[in-house]
C-alpha cells in the first residue's frame, strides 16, 4: 500500500511509533493527550484516537484513566522488531529492485551510506 494511499489514523501511528523508537517518548513516558496531538498535526482528534487505540490494542501503552497515556517497557524494542520485519517484507524488494534496474552496486551505495 502506498503512503498516499494509507489511513490517516495509520500515518499517525506511525509518526508515533518513530517516536517511540527514537526515544522522543521513551519508556514510561506519557503520550499527549489525543487533543493535543490532534491539534499539533492538524488531524481529527477521533483519528488520533483511533492511531492510539491500535497502540493500545498491541500492548504498547497502558492508559491510566483520567491521567493519560504511558509506554510501556519493551515498546521500542517491540516496534523497531515489528518495523524492521514490515520494512524487509514489504519495502526491501522494491529497493532491490530499483538497484538492479539501476544497475547500482555494493560498493557504490556503501560510499554514499
Amino acid at each position: 500500500m502506498s503512503s498516499a494511499s494509507r489511513p490517516v489514523y495509520l500515518k499517525l501511528r506511525d509518526q508515533i511509533a518513530a517516536a517511540i523508537i527514537d526515544g522522543r517518548y521513551p519508556e514510561g513516558a506519557m503520550l499527549p493527550s489525543v487533543r493535543a496531538f490532534a491539534a499539533a498535526q492538524g488531524a481529527n482528534p477521533l483519528t488520533v484516537a483511533k492511531a492510539y487505540q491500535a497502540f493500545q490494542d498491541e500492548g504498547l501503552v497502558r492508559v491510566q484513566r483520567g491521567v493519560g497515556m504511558y509506554v510501556v517497557s519493551g515498546a521500542a524494542s517491540t516496534l523497531r522488531s515489528s518495523e524492521r520485519s514490515a520494512f524487509l517484507a514489504d519495502e526491501w524488494p522494491e529497493i532491490v529492485r530499483r538497484i538492479e534496474r539501476l544497475g547500482l552496486h555494493a560498493d557504490e551505495l556503501l560510499t554514499h551510506v
